[in-house]
């Protein structure tokens, strides 16, 4: 997938369900219902249960969503993601050798960073976007706002204390898109299995962005 197709579904979606999942079953709930919600752009943690299997799976179930992964850390992982069936990758970090692994195979990557210069390396280094991690650490939507004059013409996806409150208001300061995980994923509800609830909960953000 070009980087241009992948730029425009993160302006169709503007947001990113971030599933960590304990147990591959779920994993597959989970996506579900955020794809019942609305959502269409579905990340799968590496470290999930199988995670692997997970991706390939919702790959079938879910034709119309994007999935892919994140919480990569080496270019052996990044490789074997992809061959999972993998359609973007996020990582925590900016590693020059997995940006090119990825660019190597058209897969978008986007790199974690966190300050300007980070921010600049990955996007020099070939990232398809540059995700803002993590973001609330550092001041949240100013922090986003204050980078938007010299750095306006990266794209930018922070996560990490992005919520179903705040989620536009980082859009409408510069971001291109956002990531939420466990806003979406109340950890309460997915002990008790509360599908329902989470695909509401998806709905609502989907309302909030548009």
């Amino acid at each position: 997938m070009s980087n241009q197709v992948w730029l425009s579904q993160l302006l169709q979606n503007r947001a990113i369900a971030v599933i960590r999942a304990p147990k591959m079953v779920w994993g597959e709930k989970m996506a579900s219902s955020v794809a019942d919600g609305g959502m269409h752009l579905i990340e799968i943690t590496w470290n999930s249960d199988r995670a692997a299997d997970l991706i390939s799976q919702l790959r079938t179930q879910l034709p119309h969503c994007l999935i892919g992964t994140g919480t990569l850390f080496n270019v052996q992982q990044l490789q074997d993601a992809i061959a999972a069936g993998s359609q973007f990758l996020f990582t925590p970090h900016t590693d020059p050798e997995m940006i090119k692994a990825a660019v190597a195979k058209d897969v978008p990557i986007i790199p974690g960073a966190l300050t300007p210069t980070e921010i600049v390396t990955a996007w020099t280094q070939g990232a398809s976007c540059v995700k803002v991690f993590p973001v609330q650490s550092v001041g949240g939507t100013s922090y986003i706002q204050s980078l938007q004059a010299p750095l306006g013409h990266i794209p930018l996806i922070p996560t990490g204390g992005v919520t179903l409150q705040n989620a536009k208001d980082f859009l409408q300061v510069g971001a291109v898109a956002v990531g939420l995980s466990g806003e979406l994923f109340p950890k309460k509800w997915v002990l008790e299995e509360n599908w329902r609830a989470i695909a509401l909960q998806a709905k609502n953000l989907i309302r909030t962005l548009n």
